[in-house]
C-alpha cells in the first residue's frame, strides 16, 4: 500500500486582487488524485466516501438488528421505520406483496444512496460520490439485470421481447413501433435511470461549489461585505435545498428500480 499527495486545492482569491474568480467547473471540481493505493487499485477520495456510505449503511442496520427485541428502541426503532418507509410508500404500490422478497435490496438501495449523498453536506467529506458516473451506472447494472433476470424467468427469452409491443397494434405500425418500444426497455430505461441521479449530484455540486468559492472571493471590508453576505445565504438555501433532493434521488431510483421489477412480474401475466 502507497500514499500519495491528494489533490490540490485551488486556492481563494478576494475580490479586488486581480486574480479573477476562481470558478469551480469539470473536470478541476470533480478530478481527484489518488490517496493511496492497494497494489494496482487507486483509492480515490470519491472512491473512499462511497465505502464509507456502504460501511455506514452497514453499520446502521447491524447495530439496529444484531439483537432485535419485542418493543423496539432506539436504533432498532428507526430501522424499522426506514424498512417499513421503503416497504409501504415504495416497494407495495409497485410490486404488491409479492414483491417483499426485494424488501432487502431496495432498502439496502435507497439507504446507500441517500447516505452517499449526504456527503456532499457533512463537513470535510463535502463531496457527492454519486457525480461521478461510473457509481451510478454500477447501481444501474444491478437493476438492469435484476429486472431483465425476472422477465426472461417469468416469459422464457423470446416471450419477453414480444412482452415489450403492445398488443393490438395495426401490422403497418409495428416496423416503427417495435424499434422504439424495444429500445425503451433496452438502452432508455437504465440511462435514464442512471443520468438522472448524476446529473441532479453533479448540478447541485456545481451550484452550491460556486456560491461557496463566491462568498470567499467577494469578502472583503467595503461594499463586497454585501454580497458575500447575500452569495453566503444563497449558500445555506442551497444546501437546504440539496439535502431534499439528495433523499428525493434516493426515493426515485428506488420507486423506479421496484417498478421496473414489479413490471416484469405484470409482464408475465
Amino acid at each position: 500500500m502507497t500514499f500519495t499527495s491528494p489533490a490540490p486545492v485551488a486556492g481563494g482569491c478576494h475580490l479586488g486582487s486581480g486574480c479573477g474568480y476562481p470558478a469551480p467547473g469539470y473536470p478541476e471540481s470533480f478530478t481527484f488524485q489518488p490517496l493511496f493505493t492497494i497494489g494496482s487499485f487507486k483509492v480515490t477520495w470519491p472512491v473512499l466516501l462511497i465505502v464509507l456510505a456502504a460501511v455506514l449503511v452497514i453499520a446502521f442496520f447491524w447495530t439496529a438488528f444484531s439483537k432485535p427485541k419485542l418493543v423496539p428502541r432506539g436504533a432498532q426503532n428507526l430501522g424499522e421505520l426506514g424498512m417499513l418507509f421503503v416497504r409501504d410508500q415504495i416497494l407495495r404500490p409497485m410490486m404488491g406483496k409479492r414483491g417483499d422478497g426485494y424488501l432487502p435490496y431496495l432498502v439496502s438501495l435507497f439507504f446507500f444512496i441517500w447516505f452517499a449523498n449526504l456527503m456532499e453536506v457533512i463537513p470535510v467529506a463535502q463531496f457527492p460520490p454519486m457525480s461521478v458516473i461510473s457509481f451510478p451506472v454500477s447501481l444501474m447494472l444491478m437493476t438492469y439485470f435484476t429486472y431483465n433476470y425476472v422477465s426472461i424467468k417469468n416469459l422464457g427469452f423470446f416471450g419477453y421481447f414480444r412482452s415489450m409491443i403492445p398488443s393490438g397494434v395495426p401490422p403497418f405500425v409495428l416496423p416503427l413501433l417495435a424499434p422504439v418500444e424495444i429500445l425503451q426497455y433496452i438502452i432508455v430505461r437504465p440511462f435514464t435511470l442512471a443520468i438522472r441521479l448524476f446529473g441532479n449530484m453533479f448540478a447541485g455540486h456545481i451550484l452550491v461549489a460556486v456560491f461557496t468559492i463566491a462568498t470567499w472571493y467577494l469578502f472583503s471590508a467595503s461594499v463586497g461585505l454585501l454580497f458575500a453576505g447575500a452569495s453566503f445565504v444563497m449558500t445555506v438555501v442551497l444546501t437546504g435545498f440539496e439535502m431534499l433532493i439528495q433523499a428525493l434521488q434516493a426515493y426515485i431510483f428506488t420507486i423506479l428500480t421496484a417498478q421496473y421489477i414489479g413490471g416484469a412480474y405484470e409482464a408475465a401475466h
